[in-house]
């Protein structure tokens, strides 16, 4: 519904509709989303950005509140930056940008600045900026510097101590942690100087995060020396600036997600509509909390959440064969929508279509139970989690798992088309224990997540108790 609003808006409340989507780093349909949620919580909002709410913003994510540096080197990976830019401020962070001479020959300040809703830092002797010596402040008001792409040229100036730019007069000014991202050919990674380099800077504190081994943009070259993707780099941004308690530490969680695929033939399988997105960001929430957690993922198009080991599989069998190998556990969370049923056998060649003759005949067999398995397994976690998605009696349904599969509690959740969850980025989950029902209002799938993992931990404290 989204895109054709889009397509039938007049061209100069299109246009205003795009920059303010730039503004705030948001596709066009995202931003329409955004402001019928703003509507609908007495949000005062004009298209063209200039009314304001009538309440204080509330700024929420992992890195609200904090501040990113980002200096963007010179090398086709400066595109990444833009992405990057995005990622942080999808969850709150306020980012500023100091693109390098070289960096603008392959994005410009145009689109930096769109995205970070900020002005964007290109020269050393700005005469607006330095008149209260800018570079100085630069480099002191972030949290965190972060330099993405890290080039063999920046690394060589941060190694030998140069300041005769402004990114790295910034990197020799700060009193801040800074995190770099190396991208450059293999063979300049590989190089005598550039190990050198960045064993002085590991000796200096410098972070590290990458390069990562593949394919190369010049034709025929591979090897280290692709830059991290934004996402590894937002994660390793979250995990070096949270200081929140780790009230999971030292406990192994085991968890599966997404749906399976039970093959019929070489080309068609049985399977469901599952994102995986719920059970993904739950690894992720219980991994921040400081829990070892060794993910089972089916067949998934999102990536592997980070600070978790990720196993990926395709049918039932493979799930509950990759959980038990996993056990022993002290907590396990079924959130996968694993097929109920497969083929009994699998044919060999791909099943062709007889006129006349209808559709051939499909026998099935059950798939196992891995939620039951694990509830009354020898090894059986201290704490059991399983999920149910149902499109009634929703809770009659889920009170009868809860007891058939020996869990301590029941995620429920209302599945019919209408309600848009499976697949989609929000959640309405009913908790269902053997004391009770509790009912969470919809909410991102992120936000039960988080929600989620707090109430592990609970559970996991009181089990010991």
């Amino acid at each position: 519904m989204a895109s054709i609003t889009v397509r039938n808006l007049d061209p100069a409340t299109k246009e205003a509709l795009r920059r303010r989507a730039a503004q705030n780093g948001r596709s066009m349909e995202e931003e329409v989303r955004h402001l019928l949620g703003a509507l609908e919580s007495s949000e005062t909002v004009n298209i063209d950005g200039s009314a304001r709410s009538t309440a204080a913003p509330v700024v929420s994510g992992s890195l609200a509140g904090r501040h990113i540096l980002l200096i963007i080197g010179g090398g086709i990976a400066a595109y990444k930056g833009l992405d990057l830019i995005r990622r942080l401020r999808e969850r709150g962070a306020a980012v500023r940008v100091v693109l390098t001479s070289a960096g603008s020959q392959f994005i410009t300040p145009l689109s930096v600045g769109a995205l970070t809703a900020d002005r964007v830092f290109t020269d050393l002797f700005d005469r607006e900026d330095e008149h209260d010596v800018g570079h100085i402040r630069l480099s002191r008001e972030a949290d965190l510097i972060v330099v993405a792409p890290a080039t063999a040229d920046l690394m060589a100036k941060m190694a030998a101590g140069l300041g005769n730019d402004l990114a790295s007069t910034v990197l020799l000014a700060t009193d801040k942690t800074v995190l770099i991202a190396p991208a450059m050919n293999p063979k300049m990674w590989d190089h005598p100087a550039t190990r050198r380099n960045r064993r002085i800077l590991e000796k200096d504190n410098i972070l590290f995060i990458g390069p990562n081994a593949g394919e190369m943009a010049e034709s025929g070259e591979a090897g280290a020396g692709r830059m991290a993707e934004p996402l590894e780099i937002v994660a390793r941004v979250e995990e070096f600036l949270d200081q929140s308690p780790k009230p999971l530490a030292g406990n192994k969680i085991v968890m599966t997600s997404g749906p399976t695929h039970e093959p019929i033939d070489p080309v068609r399988y049985i399977a469901n509509r599952s994102s995986g997105r719920q059970g993904h960001a739950i690894a992720a929430a219980l991994a921040r909390l400081g829990a070892k957690v060794q993910l089972v993922s089916g067949p998934v198009n999102i990536p592997d959440p980070q600070g978790v080991q990720t196993v990926h599989v395709e049918t039932a069998e493979e799930m509950r064969d990759a959980v038990e190998q996993m056990l022993p556990a002290d907590a396990a969370v079924m959130v996968a929508a694993v097929a109920d049923w497969r083929t009994k056998s699998e044919s060999g060649e791909k099943i062709k279509k007889k006129a006349g003759k209808g559709p051939p005949s499909l026998k099935l067999t059950e798939n196992p139970d891995i939620l039951a398995g694990l509830g009354h397994h020898k090894l059986r976690p201290r704490v059991v989690i399983g999920f149910a998605a149902e499109t009634n009696d929703l809770e009659k349904n889920a009170k009868g798992k809860l007891q058939r599969k020996g869990a301590d509690l029941i995620v429920a959740n209302d599945v019919s088309p209408e309600t848009g969850i499976m697949g989609g980025l929000k959640n309405r989950v009913r908790l269902v224990t053997r004391t009770g029902v509790e009912d969470w209002p919809e909410m991102s799938k992120d936000e039960v997540a988080r929600r989620l993992a707090d109430r592990i931990a609970l559970m996991l404290e009181e089990a010991e108790a």
